[in-house]
């Protein structure tokens, strides 16, 4: 029996020779998350002889001093034991460098040079602002550097408001078939978050269950414990809003909502992605004072060390940027009429943890009169970092002669000790997807859009005169105005 169409390989091989551009090849991002993960995916043989990686930026750098610069920086983002000299040699031979302008027209010339090989994979990698991301397609399409096979990696933000979204949408899709962009968001590539579609649909004894009728609620949750860091001007700009619930924390619920599509396949999976995001409850005007808390973390203790506050690290007295947000949401279906999402994201907690928190409803009926010990309603705990896996908690009888004493345990599945191998991480996955033209672990244009529909009116609501984040110390769990955000319901937060 052949596959269904769309199917990804079961298993994964060679992806077809590609040339990966990467425009902003000296930043952070290429840095310290691309390249690597492409260095790693060479070291396994999924990159053809004839791959190139073509980096592009203002630094002014010849070949030779790139690849010097790559060479130097691997070593602080790849494990000791996972480089290898003669792989290193290899793939350092593929980097090259062009100095470009992005909005002037140095570099261009040499840009169409370096890619002599149109009926190669393209991928056009923007580590860029997203104001260029519109500029950079036009002038690729004025070069003639634009092919069939061409394929345009967005990194988020997609804009900073419905707006803005709509804007670089129509300005990229000027250019590019909407089966040509990929809009990455690197939690949809963590093995734990492609798992949790496989436990949903392959495991016949849960689907019956993963429903309001067996549900009590769900929780998400994104938290660090490092500040804004370098990142202190981008994010006042942005928040914890834009930041992390519109894309990452919301793409997750979708998963854990989303009904089963015929197959996983391209476009079935984000069919069903985009009904949960229309089908989320909208929270607008005084209702969000009663559903959704932001917070700011000001100076506290993080293990043991004293950290500045917010506006000390974004360097902006009186900021009202949210650096934490907590809401309360609820998905308007048959299935989940009934069953609050609690989602909360903050920098500078007590302790860096992602994770996504299944609580069904307790027993219906004590079935132990007498008994001894603590029963707790069952929890499907799916860890998305630090280290990835699965817990489902359950009630045990304690051994011992006589009675009964009950006690919590828990069915633990880690990932690393259950495999014995090493995950790839989630840029490894999604780089070579792209390469593959499977956009099923992307975001299409329209679940960006309805995300942003739902986001919107909270940002309305906090651009009001007088709204300002509550205040949280440093390397705790966020404001109590979150804490009980939930126990108003008679619930509580996984710790």
């Amino acid at each position: 029996m052949s596959p269904s169409p769309g199917l990804p390989p079961a298993l994964p091989g060679p992806v077809p020779p590609a040339d990966f551009v990467v425009f902003g090849g000296t930043g952070d991002l290429a840095v310290r998350k691309l390249l690597p993960a492409l260095y790693l995916r060479d070291r396994d043989g999924q990159l053809p002889a004839e791959t190139r990686i073509v980096a592009l930026s203002r630094a002014g750098l010849d070949v030779a001093g790139y690849r010097d610069k790559i060479r130097g920086e691997l070593p602080r983002f790849v494990r000791a034991d996972e480089l290898d000299d003669a792989v290193l040699d290899r793939f350092v031979a593929r980097l090259t460098h062009v100095s470009i302008d992005i909005e002037h027209e140095a570099g261009w010339s040499s840009l169409v040079e370096t890619l002599d090989h149109p009926e190669r994979v393209r991928v056009f990698y923007l580590a860029i602002a997203p104001s260029l991301f519109g500029p950079v397609s036009r002038r690729l399409a004025d070069h003639g550097l634009v092919t069939e096979s061409s394929r345009l990696v967005l990194e988020k933000p997609i804009g900073h408001d419905l707006a803005s979204a709509r804007e670089i949408n129509d300005a990229v899709g000027a250019v590019f078939e909407e089966n040509q962009i990929f809009r990455i968001d690197h939690y949809l590539g963590k093995e734990s978050v492609q798992n949790l579609l496989v436990t949903r649909f392959a495991n016949s004894f849960l689907e019956p269950l993963w429903n309001a009728n067996c549900i009590d609620h769900v929780q998400i949750t994104a938290a660090e414990s490092l500040g804004v860091g370098t990142r202190g001007g981008y994010y006042d700009g942005s928040g914890a809003l834009r930041d992390m619930i519109q894309n990452h924390l919301l793409q997750l619920l979708c998963l854990v909502a989303m009904e089963p599509p015929t197959y996983v396949g391209r476009e079935t999976v984000r069919d069903e992605k985009l009904k949960v995001l229309q089908a989320l409850k909208p929270i607008t005007g005084t209702a969000v004072d009663s559903s959704v808390v932001a917070g700011q973390y000001r100076p506290g203790l993080v293990d043991g060390t004293a950290v500045a506050s917010y506006q000390t690290d974004a360097e902006r007295p009186g900021s009202t940027t949210e650096t934490f947000v907590a809401i309360k949401a609820e998905v308007q279906n048959w299935r989940w009429t009934g069953v609050p999402f609690y989602l909360r994201t903050g920098k500078r907690m007590e302790r860096r943890v992602s994770e996504i928190v299944i609580q069904f409803k307790d027993v219906p009926h004590p079935m132990f009169p007498g008994s001894e010990g603590t029963s707790e309603p069952n929890r499907l705990v799916i860890q998305l970092q630090p280290d990835e896996g699965m817990k489902l908690h359950l009630t045990a009888k304690e051994p011992g002669p006589g009675g009964i004493r009950l006690r919590p345990v828990s069915l633990d599945l880690n990932y690393a000790q259950t495999f014995q191998r090493h995950s790839p991480d989630a840029y490894e996955r999604l780089l070579m997807d792209v390469v593959r033209g499977n956009p099923t672990l992307f975001m299409r244009r329209d679940e960006v859009e309805a995300a942003w529909t739902w986001v919107e009116p909270i940002l309305e609501r906090w651009s009001a005169p007088g709204h300002a984040p509550r205040p949280y110390p440093a390397g705790t769990g966020g404001p109590s105005a979150a804490i009980n955000l939930l126990e108003r319901d008679g619930r509580s937060w996984h710790e």
